[in-house]
């Protein structure tokens, strides 16, 4: 269910989100109305509207702690590969120092490692199932190629010292992307936000039981600012999952032809 959900487009997991929502506030509303009537009527009536304040800021401060930590997450992996893409560039600059078969060596490694990341390590990443064990082939081939290396002058030795410097903090960039495709807002988080958010239906239904047209109307925004949230949070869960991820484009601008 959570795969298939962060795979839908955003305006297919809007449209999910919106009617589990509205079908939640809709039975909370139905279920505290039929039960407004005798000494629960009475008991309904002495809940104070004061309580509706601290309940909504509490999940207000939940959904912008859980955004923050999407929004930095997303960050995080745009920079990662925005890292390892300026540095697989830097190296495929320099390797024209070594020009022949040295260059042309390290320009199809390059390339095969471009190809391998987008074809083979992004789905993986987007399922959360990619993972560090399997070392970058084409990068540790292209780092031995550059420690083999004999310069025969200054600049190429102070270019093999590039070289190797440009590819470690490729592979490190590409660890960091890895790790950080597995990162989401856990279960936890999901729960209280939920729970959170149930709670707050139920109050403002208990507190218009008197009136189902009110309550109904006050239950509905709510639920509205309640769907909008968790569908932030939602479509932005995942750094490399959903229509809206980090995309290789940043590799493919760097890919030698």
């Amino acid at each position: 269910m959570n795969e298939w959900l962060h795979s839908l487009p955003v305006w297919q997991m809007a449209l999910v989100v919106f009617a589990i929502t509205y079908m939640v506030a809709g039975g909370i509303l139905v279920i505290v109305m039929a039960l407004a009537k005798g000494e629960w009527s009475r008991v309904f009536k002495q809940v104070s509207v004061g309580l509706l304040s601290p309940l909504g800021i509490i999940f207000g401060l939940m959904v912008v702690f859980s955004v923050g930590e999407v929004w930095s997450n997303i960050d995080r992996a745009k920079l990662a590969v925005d890292r390892e893409a300026s540095a697989i560039r830097m190296v495929e600059l320099l390797a024209a120092t070594f020009p022949g078969e040295p260059e042309a060596q390290i320009r199809n490694l390059i390339r095969r490692h471009i190809d391998e990341a987008v074809s083979a390590e992004w789905p993986t990443m987007a399922k959360q199932s990619a993972s560090l064990r399997v070392a970058a082939p084409a990068l540790s081939e292209a780092l031995q190629l550059a420690l083999s290396l004999a310069p025969k002058n200054e600049g190429q030795t102070v270019a093999q010292r590039e070289i190797i410097a440009g590819l470690e903090t490729a592979m490190d960039a590409r660890r960091q992307r890895i790790s950080l495709s597995r990162s989401s807002v856990n279960w936890v988080k999901w729960t209280c936000l939920f729970v959170q958010a149930g709670c707050t239906m139920v109050a403002i239904a208990v507190v218009h039981c008197d009136n189902r047209a009110a309550g109904a109307i006050a239950i509905a925004i709510f639920a509205t600012g309640a769907a909008v949230s968790v569908l932030l949070i939602a479509s932005h869960d995942r750094p490399f999952s959903g229509e809206i991820s980090v995309k290789p484009d940043v590799l493919l601008q760097v890919r030698p032809e």
